[in-house]
């Protein structure tokens, strides 16, 4: 999944709305409901499907059924201002509009445009929000349609398509689920396969076949080829991560998911991953290789421009990387200027204590997530949008068009671009996006898509294949931090800033000893900070993950 930036709610503007909900329950459109008209509290519920609209079948999708002719007209409010509004243009929208003839028009805001849908009036269709764990998101009974209702009344075959998983993850306290995301991986999606690891430890080419392909697993290893590095390569730097000038860069999350640090007790508690000894070792043998000048300065001043600078000219010998799609770029410069010195991955740090990797990708939780107001003038249609863009014909269309006018099959079953497409992909990305919109229309976007391309960048293919079986989820952590607002929140706020710079002194610290009580002044820090209140919350969303997991 691409890197993107989330827009939250403020507490102030979601109380507004939720109190506004409660108070104007369902809203107050209006229409008729034959056809699939008004769901408002006026008639007091959904529009009864007739036999003239199509008879109900749970073996084929809705929209496939549907003899209504005239052109249904959907708003589609998506709380974004830098989302495309264009419908019916471009290669992908205008296939959706004549497989479910349907016309859509879309209505971008922020918080502020949001927050006046449910200060009265008349709601969009269609609202697109972003942040699960919202108040919002959480009231969304008050103000949208369950899609269990919708599909069990209008389009059984959803349940075919949509994730079992993703359904109970986004289940509410009534039993029901009424938002679906984009990028949700459920278990079924890691058992799959294709998925694709995003982290790895790489070391350039000519530098590991020059050191006879030496072995970096225990810290006493490490260190040693970082100063053959250093020997025999005095113009390279021997180790680098990610920028971490606002951030803990790969050395955070990612290096514990490499060396498998656990997510939990052994009873199901929340375990204190930045605490693991097994992983501070590890930062202790880096700061051991900040002492010895085998790691630059530059790697905790240098912003993401100038990292990837660095990248696009093989500077590291060595380097840890957090997100290797958004990186595929800047090594992709490197390898082809320099084939025979790539980036490659390797084993790498291994756990002290014979854990194995578990790597993370994007779980359950999503990004954007998609509901059916209570004021939707056709619901029958707005459900079959969702079946539509959920199934696997939908995702295919949106990731890679139609096939023969935007891409061919090949003979190994893969989705490869026409040479023109690829071309304009290439050389004029803003025509590319808007005449063919691929990989733009993301609203049910899925990273399991990403598997069906033959378009796979050579920079990191071969760190791909390194990570195949060592993808592990990590749901029963995912959306435990307090609630936004909450005095809870704003003390973990304040322990994770000071654990980003925390980290950063660790490895700069000039002995042990600076380690250790760097180290526990952080640990102070959070003591002093309700640690105790913020772990409570995290085992109390925990065990209600697991809830939903067993479901």
């Amino acid at each position: 999944m691409k890197k993107r930036t989330k827009r939250y709610l403020s507490s102030t503007l979601v109380t507004a709305m939720v109190l506004t909900t409660v108070l104007t329950g369902c809203g107050g459109g209006s229409g008729n409901s034959g056809g699939g008209g008004s769901s408002s509290s006026k008639n007091g519920g959904l529009p009864e499907l007739t036999a003239d609209r199509y008879e109900l079948d749970a073996s084929a999708p809705a929209w496939q059924l549907d003899k209504k002719t005239d052109t249904t007209q959907l708003t589609w409010y998506v709380n974004a201002d830098w989302w495309n509004t264009d419908w019916g243009n471009d290669t992908v929208t205008k296939k959706i509009k004549e497989d479910l003839n349907l016309d859509v028009q879309f209505i971008t805001g922020d918080d502020t445009k949001l927050n006046t849908f449910f200060a009265g009036g008349k709601k969009p269709d269609i609202i697109t929000v972003f942040d699960a764990s919202s108040s919002v998101a959480q009231s969304a009974a008050n103000w949208a349609w369950s899609l269990n209702e919708l599909a069990d009344k209008y389009d059984p075959y959803f349940y075919e398509v949509a994730s079992k998983d993703s359904l109970n993850w986004f289940k509410l306290s009534d039993g029901k689920t009424y938002g679906y995301p984009d990028y949700s991986n459920g278990q079924d999606v890691y058992d799959s396969g294709l998925l694709k690891a995003t982290t790895a430890f790489a070391i350039r080419k000519d530098v590991y076949e020059a050191l006879n392909e030496p072995v970096m697993g225990t810290p006493e290893q490490f260190l040693s080829v970082l100063r053959e590095i250093k020997e025999n390569y005095p113009d390279l730097i021997p180790f680098g991560s990610n920028s971490m000038t606002d951030s803990t860069g790969s050395l955070g999350a990612d290096l514990q998911n490499f060396l498998g640090v656990p997510i939990e007790n052994e009873d199901g508690t929340w375990y204190d991953r930045n605490m693991d000894e097994d992983y501070l070792a590890w930062i202790k043998t880096l700061s051991a290789a900040y002492r010895e000048g085998l790691i630059s300065d530059d790697n905790f001043s240098d912003d993401g421009t100038a990292h990837e600078d660095k990248v696009k000219t093989g500077k590291y010998a060595c380097l840890f990387i957090g997100g290797t799609p958004q990186r595929s770029g800047p090594l992709q410069v490197w390898r082809s200027a320099n084939p025979n010195a790539e980036y490659i991955a390797i084993d790498g740090p291994q756990s002290t204590v014979g854990n194995a990797p578990t790597l993370s990708q994007a779980g359950l939780s999503g990004w954007m997530i998609n509901y059916i107001s209570k004021d939707c003038s056709d619901p029958i249609k707005a459900i079959e949008v969702f079946t539509y863009l959920i199934s696997d014909y939908g995702g295919l269309l949106c990731k890679y068009g139609v096939e023969g006018e935007t891409y061919t099959i090949n003979s190994d079953g893969l989705y490869e671009l026409m040479p023109e497409v690829k071309e304009m992909k290439d050389t004029d990305n803003d025509k590319f996006k808007k005449v063919y919109r691929l990989s733009e229309f993301i609203v049910f976007g899925n990273d399991k898509y990403d598997a069906y391309s033959a378009d796979v960048t050579e920079s990191t293919q071969q760190m791909q294949k390194w990570g195949e079986g060592k993808l592990k989820p990590q749901f029963i952590i995912e959306n435990i931090s307090p609630d936004q607002g909450s005095a809870e929140a704003r003390a973990k706020s304040a322990i994770d800033t000071n654990w980003n710079t925390t980290l950063t002194s660790l490895i700069r610290s000039g002995s042990d000893d600076d380690f250790d009580k760097i180290l526990a002044d952080h640990v102070a820090f959070r003591e002093s900070n309700n640690w105790d209140g913020i772990v409570k919350i995290y085992n109390e969303k925990m065990s209600a993950n697991r809830e939903k997991l067993s479901n």
